[in-house]
């Protein structure tokens, strides 16, 4: 009897939509979405394809499965030694949590965002969460750290001392008092996740894409820059807006009263 042939599953899918919108799915439902080297290879190639792909104007990342968005680290791997193959140079944890991106990511947290979960999420520019989502930071459990954004990312996001409690003791939230705290942008019913994602990614890609990643570039500086320099930086986004057709279009249909036609140059 011939041995069965088994078929690799991409550890990463990418569907492209036709309304603009992506949707990167974390794809090893089996190990609750964890991040193990084949994962991070693969998520760093997609945000850098993704990136410099002109019809793509909003991103929406989930994981795969109704268990976890991501469960964070594999600790096989390390356990192993293998830590290191869960960075990549350009994208840091993940291939993600550093990668430089100019357009808007929404995580869409279907169940448990833990650890490096919810860092990855923390990366993202807003998110949405199944009502019956965890989040949290359980590092210090296993005596590691949230190396990966999530020990400067969280308390940004949320109060102070909700933020140093969830470091300090590993314990999660869920959903309601993440929503309440400030960390999400909606809760939505279970399996209607991804859904409210793609109608907050349908929001956005409706409005100028070069202004929506001018302006979304400036907010992300809002908590590291004074606001001479935050000034500057608006005044600097403004005038490369100013050269683009966009800029042109807004205006001239608005005074027509049509939709306006955006090329993103």
């Amino acid at each position: 009897m011939k041995p069965q042939s088994t078929v690799r599953k991409p550890p990463v899918l990418v569907e492209r939509r036709s309304d603009r919108i992506a949707i990167v799915t974390l794809n090893r439902p089996e190990s609750r979405n964890a991040i193990d080297p084949a994962v991070a290879s693969e998520l760093d190639r997609i945000v850098e394809s993704l990136e410099s792909d002109d019809d793509v104007w909003a991103v929406v990342l989930t994981g795969a499965g109704d268990k976890a968005f991501c469960a964070g680290a594999d600790l096989r791997a390390i356990a192993t030694g293998h830590i290191n193959s869960l960075w990549t140079e350009r994208g840091g944890f993940a291939g993600f949590v550093l990668a430089r991106r100019t357009k808007p990511w929404i995580a869409a947290v279907n169940g448990h965002a833990l650890a490096g979960g919810l860092e990855i999420a923390l990366a993202c520019d807003m998110i949405i969460a199944d009502e019956t989502a965890s989040l949290g930071l359980p590092e210090i459990t296993r005596g590691l750290m949230a190396v990966a954004g999530g020990a400067f990312r969280l308390p940004r996001a949320i109060p102070r001392a909700l933020a140093l409690e969830m470091i300090t003791t590993g314990r999660p939230i869920d959903a309601r008092r993440a929503l309440n705290a400030g960390l999400l942008n909606a809760i939505a019913p279970a399996g209607e996740t991804l859904q409210r994602a793609l109608d907050l990614a349908t929001c956005i890609v409706a409005n100028a894409p070069l202004a929506v990643r001018e302006s979304l570039n400036v907010a992300r500086l809002a908590a590291d820059l004074p606001e001479h320099e935050l000034i500057a930086k608006s005044n600097e986004a403004r005038d490369r807006l100013s050269r683009t057709e966009d800029f042109l279009e807004g205006p001239k249909a608005f005074l027509e009263k049509r939709a306006a036609a955006w090329k993103a140059r």
